[in-house]
């Protein structure tokens, strides 16, 4: 058995868990571990269920409580040296995170809580930017977020997995006429910032296959975007595949989408 969950996903705190109800692992740690203890429960688990923490990047909205599960709820956490060495030097988890430093293997696959994962670079403004793979005995999960351009690698791995977690932050006609002053739009959308619905709707272009069953739209941006905007441009990405696929859905299902909310729990999905 397989769940993934959100706890939280967007600019104002990112955390995500993916176990079998007694195991896992979480990725990203920018929301307190109160509300994912209650959420964990009000799903029939705790947070025993999880046995390490995969981080994404530093910036404050994935790392915000990342300390705070240090210093109350010790887990391995997980990431490159590089952004370890960022991470020592945080005033959110320096003086918490040394007793708990797992540093993941530069190429090929880390065992990290009963998971093996593999990471790989994405562009975004951060010191260091990972996307991860993680294989599980019921599939591959990728997820990716905070993405300013899609890689070639990041395609690869998606193509490799049954289960994607893909940013589709903001709609370009949203952003270029909101209220947003011109140089954080330009942050947002040229390359290093954030992925747009379009090119997260061109990106599953390039990864659908057969063997997806879930894709999960993450990191929607509250001003920017809508929950319908970014449905709608990676549904018409499966409908043309499903139309144009050469085997029946009851050989291959069509991917099932959804798409995270920003500041409260997903359901408990069982990936299955």
């Amino acid at each position: 058995m397989l769940y993934f969950k959100s706890f939280s996903s967007g600019s104002c705190g990112n955390c995500y868990y993916l176990g079998n109800g007694e195991d896992g692992i979480l990725v990203d740690a920018g929301v307190s571990p109160r509300r994912v203890k209650q959420a964990m429960q009000a799903d029939g688990m705790n947070l025993n269920a999880f046995s390490a923490i995969l981080v994404t990047h530093d910036h404050l909205d994935h790392i915000r409580s990342l300390g705070a599960f240090c210093k109350r709820f010790p887990r391995p956490v997980f990431t490159t040296s590089t952004l370890h060495k960022a991470l020592a030097r945080h005033s959110f988890t320096r003086d918490y995170i040394d007793g708990c430093r797992a540093v993941l293997a530069e190429e090929g696959e880390t065992q990290v809580g009963p998971y093996s994962v593999r990471w790989f670079e994405v562009p975004h403004d951060a010191t260091q930017t990972v996307g991860y793979q993680i294989r599980t005995p019921e599939g591959t999960l990728v997820l990716m977020t905070d993405v300013g351009c899609m890689t070639d690698e990041a395609i690869a791995c998606a193509r490799e997995a049954d289960y994607v977690v893909m940013e589709s932050n903001f709609d370009v006609e949203m952003l270029m006429g909101g209220p947003y002053p011109y140089q954080l739009k330009m942050r947002i959308c040229q390359g290093h910032g954030h992925l747009s619905n379009d090119a997260a709707a061109e990106a599953l272009e390039r990864y659908v296959h057969p063997g997806l069953r879930y894709v999960f739209l993450c990191h929607l941006s509250q001003h920017n975007n809508t929950p319908q905007r970014a449905r709608e441009a990676s549904e018409a990405v499966l409908d043309a595949f499903v139309s144009g696929a050469s085997c029946s859905e009851e050989e291959f299902p069509r991917p099932i989408l959804r798409v995270l909310p920003r500041q409260v729990p997903s359901p408990l999905f069982r990936l299955d």
